[in-house]
């Protein structure tokens, strides 16, 4: 068995298609044919049901797809590894976070990475925290950043920071004439949030529930930028993280409705598939990341 034959075994499972395989792998179709037949004798089993109209993995197929995959990491990462010199750190890291996250509180963190290790390539993927999960799991990324709760019990999940929310509005709006309000002023409000795999609406759900509100309707947009500009032209409250509202609250744009009684935080967290905690690159990051924001 060997690497280029479960690459290709893996690509094929998720195009599911020979000739698109054969593309994106720059090789020809009965190469592609080649190296399927090869695993399949040498695990005597059928890895795809074929048919001039379809192609569909088989229930051992699926077996092999998840630890091809794993696979393909161990050797891509012993690769890179053995390539780097002993005592510097390039190569690429592949950071997924959250939009809170990578929007607005993780750009700080790349600045003094990038001066560091100036020969460490970094891509940021950003996503819901839904996604992002999914993707750390999936190992299109190397570690990933969320500001909700993820319920992978196979990934390693570790809190790095302490997060305040608060709820805004736009100047205009009847609470904001309050220097303090109680729960009871929240009923019946108009919510503007995030999308359902969002931490903030995840949190924001918490708190609708732990708090008994009623909700008059939701405006849902999957852009903390969009709700910003949405309630800065009047509509609604939301719930989201200081980061994210400082600068329209200083420049005037948007009020914080302060709540009796009440502060709104949750916990900030990295998460990695166990398969990545030796990964010197990624070891090198929850290094800067901890050190950053130590608890």
């Amino acid at each position: 068995m060997h690497y280029e034959e479960l690459k290709t075994f893996v690509t094929l499972a998720e195009v599911k298609n020979f000739t698109k395989t054969a593309e994106l792998l720059l090789m020809s179709q009965p190469s592609v044919s080649l190296h399927i037949k090869n695993l399949e004798k040498e695990f005597q089993t059928k890895l795809f049901l074929r048919s001039p109209k379809f192609l569909q993995i088989t229930p051992t197929g699926e077996i092999l797809y998840e630890r091809a995959k794993q696979m393909i990491t161990l050797y891509e990462q012993t690769r890179q590894d053995i390539l780097e010199h002993q005592d510097s750190i390039k190569g690429e890291l592949i950071i997924g976070a959250s939009f809170t996250i990578g929007e607005y509180i993780l750009p700080a963190l790349l600045i003094d990475l990038q001066k560091d290790y100036p020969e460490l390539n970094l891509h940021v993927v950003i996503g819901n925290t839904e996604e992002i999960a999914q993707s750390v799991k999936l190992y299109k990324v190397d570690i990933g950043l969320i500001e909700g709760h993820t319920n992978e019990k196979e990934l390693s999940v570790h809190p790095f920071m302490e997060d305040e929310l608060f709820v805004v509005s736009s100047n205009d709006h009847e609470l904001t004439q309050k220097k303090e309000v109680t729960m009871a002023d929240l009923q019946n409000q108009t919510w503007v949030t995030r999308e359902n795999g969002s931490g903030t609406r995840e949190y924001l759900n918490h708190v609708i529930r732990s708090n008994g509100l009623k909700v008059k309707s939701f405006l849902t947009i999957s852009s903390s930028q969009g709700i910003k500009e949405t309630l800065i032209n009047g509509m609604g409250l939301s719930l989201l993280s200081g980061s994210i509202i400082d600068r329209e609250v200083k420049q005037g744009l948007l009020s914080i409705i302060h709540v009796k009684n009440q502060t709104f935080n949750r916990t900030l967290s990295y998460i990695y598939s166990p398969i990545m905690e030796e990964k010197r690159n990624v070891k090198t990051f929850i290094h800067s990341l901890t050190q950053k924001w130590p608890k």
